[in-house]
């Protein structure tokens, strides 16, 4: 099961993460993730707007979680990931991993962070006071979801 949402709403991480394991007596362990705005300027003032391919951003994160799924046979798989003008302290995205044994569970989750920072398309504009630029992408990011490579 694999449910993947990509909306402006914010999310309750708890309610979420019980959604995907109400009734399974097959899950030993869920991992997750949950990703919040910083105060990357510092002052206070800062905000992040993201954008993202209606249709296409919702079919990359659909594969993503099938291929987490195939990879470490988990029970379920959930990626929320927001939208639009967000400030400091709110939710960005959750990412999770159901499955029988913990490994699994730890590994998928950050399989799921490693490859949606890499291939989802969703662009994001930081804003400081009066600058704003668009984040570029990171080697690190790169980096990171290289050893997932087959």
């Amino acid at each position: 099961m694999a449910i993947v949402r990509v909306q402006a709403a914010d999310f309750d991480t708890g309610a979420e993460l019980d959604a995907l394991t109400r009734g399974r007596r097959d899950v030993g362990g869920v991992a997750s993730f949950t990703g919040l705005v910083r105060d990357f300027g510092g002052s206070g003032d800062a905000a992040m707007t993201l954008e993202h391919y209606p249709g296409m951003t919702e079919r990359e994160l659909e594969a993503i979680a099938a291929e987490a799924v195939q990879r470490w046979g988990l029970q379920g798989v959930l990626i929320i990931h927001r939208y639009g003008r967000l400030q400091p302290g709110d939710r960005i995205v959750l990412t999770a991993a159901a499955a029988a044994h913990r490994q699994a569970a730890f590994d998928a989750c950050m399989f799921l962070m490693d490859w949606l920072k890499t291939r989802a398309p969703f662009w994001k504009l930081e804003e400081t006071g009066d600058e704003r630029h668009w984040v570029e992408a990171k080697a690190s990011d790169d980096d990171a979801a290289a050893k997932w490579a087959k």
